[in-house]
């Protein structure tokens, strides 16, 4: 069912230099800091507290709202110059970023605006879907249930990025009662949240996702929410924090390995200059990888419209144009998908090409962005992806915007 609004209320965008400029300051304080938070594996609570402050979390909330009105493509842009200073941060605010957007495709009236007050306060809501272990596909053990005038939330999550900084959890769990589907989104200001930074991937290391444990957490009832009624381009959305998370990580390697090769002042006894820098060898490696970014920064950013055009159609009342712009919003997100991941992973690798032996040295962290781009592209197989494109492509079938992983009742 769709629902009219006034369009002049919407995120439908705002001047970007200015709200870019805004946080610049803070993206350069955190980019000090991104290499010696990877050596260490320290969690950036700090720079998440500094983002918090400066009502970054808010950007989508609209401007009549105390938000900034942004449009999709402009928080892609956004993030992918927070994932340039430390791609970790971005990724960490993924389900944020969705809750908002879920708020924002909610129903006008005084529980969006709660939620948009409490954005606007600089409250951070983390993540936590996904259920490991001997948990089948399609079966959801984490569970909410009525008990004396409110809910109480029971379960274990593990992928649970962004959780461990957050003070609320969006958590998919399943009612007692009815068996339905729900989100519950739960304040982990309370004794029944318990948290642990055990994710333990090779990339993407201080995204805290790892474990959330729910021991009869309280749910306020206006929190519990019927997962059908979730925005339609979620998943799409999921997948444009990524892109932006990879294409950051790009302009991380070509920032990086400009600057190797503009400072070093050692050579090969067989190169072709009597500077690296000079070397005509070397400066193609290094135009191969910024071509390379700059293809992977505007696909990212374009992949972010026909989101932003979903939102729109959200409240326009043409019930076929809003499913047209979905689904143009998930298999755009899923070209982008395939084809960033590839140029990153590549430029992330390439890098190693224009330095010598003393580059792959453990105080430089240049392995990090190959590890980061490779986890965070992981994340959704891009074979599937491909797969899903070729379907619509082929047969005109209408991309999934909701799937789980689980395991199979195959399996013995």
């Amino acid at each position: 069912m769709t629902h009219r609004q006034n369009f002049a209320s919407l995120s439908s965008g705002t001047d970007y230099e200015q709200l870019a400029n805004r946080f610049r300051p803070i993206f350069a304080r955190i980019a000090e800091g991104a290499v010696e938070r990877e050596r260490t594996r320290t969690l950036p609570r700090e720079p998440i507290e500094w983002l918090k402050k400066a009502g970054f979390g808010a950007v989508r909330v609209p401007v009549e709202a105390g938000g900034a009105g942004a449009s999709l493509p402009q928080l892609v842009q956004l993030l992918i110059e927070l994932a340039e200073a430390d791609s970790n941060i971005p990724q960490a605010l993924r389900g944020h970023f969705a809750f908002v957007e879920d708020r924002l495709n909610a129903p006008a009236g005084s529980a969006r605006d709660v939620w948009f007050k409490r954005f606007v306060n600089g409250e951070l809501v983390g993540n936590a879907w996904t259920e490991v272990g001997a948990v089948k596909i399609g079966d959801v053990v984490t569970k909410v249930s009525p008990a004396d005038g409110e809910w109480h939330l029971n379960g274990r999550k593990y992928y649970s990025t962004g959780s461990i900084f957050a003070d609320w959890i969006d958590v998919f769990a399943r009612r007692s009662d009815t068996h339905g589907d729900v989100i519950a989104a739960v304040s982990t200001h309370q004794p029944g949240v318990r948290q642990y930074d055990d994710w333990d991937g090779f990339g993407q290391r201080t995204t805290g996702s790892g474990t959330s444990e729910f021991v009869d957490a309280v749910v306020e009832a206006d929190n519990v929410i019927d997962f059908s009624t979730r925005f339609k381009y979620q998943t799409a959305l999921y997948q444009l924090v990524l892109l932006a998370v990879l294409a950051g990580i790009g302009r991380a390697v070509e920032r990086d390995v400009a600057r190797q090769v503009r400072e070093r002042t050692r050579i090969f006894s067989h190169g072709n200059a009597p500077l690296v820098s000079q070397d005509v060898q070397i400066q193609q490696v290094v135009g191969q990888i910024s071509a390379q970014v700059y293809a992977a920064e505007i696909t990212a950013i374009r992949a972010a419209e026909p989101a932003q055009r979903a939102y729109i159609a959200r409240f326009g009342g043409d019930e076929q144009a809003e499913r047209q712009a979905n689904i143009d919003a998930e298999i755009e997100s899923a070209k982008a998908q395939v084809v960033v991941a590839d140029l990153v992973i590549r430029a992330a690798s390439d890098l190693f090409n224009a330095l010598g032996a003393s580059g792959v040295g453990e105080s430089k962290a240049l392995d990090r962005h190959w590890r980061n781009a490779r986890t965070a592209a992981t994340h959704n197989p891009l074979i599937y992806k491909a797969k899903v494109i070729g379907d619509w492509v082929i047969n005109g079938t209408e991309p999934p915007y909701v799937w789980q992983i689980g395991g199979s009742p195959a399996a013995k």
